[in-house]
């Protein structure tokens, strides 16, 4: 009698044992398959699909005040604008013609050029003004130039006093032969504010007299 409750308690036990195994193996299947990795079980990330490419409807920004009147000025080498006037005849009521980046033939007179000479923090960043050193009182001017005036520009260099003139620094009109043109372009380490070439220095200045317009293609 022992030995037959003994077989039912077990094998009710071991029908119970199997049906957890199988119970589980059906719950493994349905949820990974038939794969030992399970990639099915690994939880999908949930997105929002964002679209990659969104038409432009923003209106085109507006100039500012200042951009517009930029515009109306041409752009060009501080060294070739004072260059063109030199080689005009450098006056200082007439005005001049040059040539600027966009290619555009623009006009300009001593007024664009001035502050060239006058102006601080122009050539570079943290630059001194050219009449710093060359100023008015050319005894203790350096190399006894002026360059706060025209006249004093049209003077020259090395001037025994004020009302002397001295060394032309203009070339005589030929801008690339003049003692202006060798300070602008080359680097003078023993002289203050000419430590660098200054010719780089881009500028708006002047207006233009044409537009260069495309050529329609056939």
């Amino acid at each position: 009698m022992n030995d037959d409750v003994r077989k039912y308690i077990y094998g009710a036990l071991v029908v119970f044992l199997v049906g957890v195994l199988i119970w589980v193996g059906i719950v493994y299947i349905n949820a990974c398959g038939f794969t030992l990795s399970c990639n099915r079980g690994v939880r999908v990330v949930d997105t929002t699909p964002v679209p990659t490419m969104i038409p432009a409807t923003l209106p085109a920004l507006e100039k500012s005040g200042e951009e517009a009147s930029a515009s109306e000025h041409c752009y060009v080498a501080a060294a070739d604008l004072v260059g063109a006037w030199v080689e005009a005849g450098a006056s200082d009521t007439e005005s001049f013609e040059f040539t600027d980046a966009a290619e555009r033939t623009c006009e300009a007179s001593f007024e664009d050029v001035q502050p060239l000479f006058v102006q601080s923090n122009l050539w570079y960043a943290g630059s001194r003004s050219c009449v710093n050193c060359h100023s008015a009182d050319v005894a203790v001017s350096s190399a006894q130039l002026d360059l706060s005036s025209y006249e004093g520009i049209i003077a020259g260099s090395r001037r025994a006093d004020e009302a002397a003139k001295g060394m032309d620094i203009l070339g005589a009109g030929n801008w690339e032969s003049s003692l202006l043109y060798q300070f602008l372009s080359e680097t003078k380490a023993g002289v203050p504010g000419h430590v660098e070439a200054l010719s780089g220095l881009m500028i708006s200045a002047g207006t233009p007299l044409s537009d260069i317009t495309a050529t329609p293609t056939p």
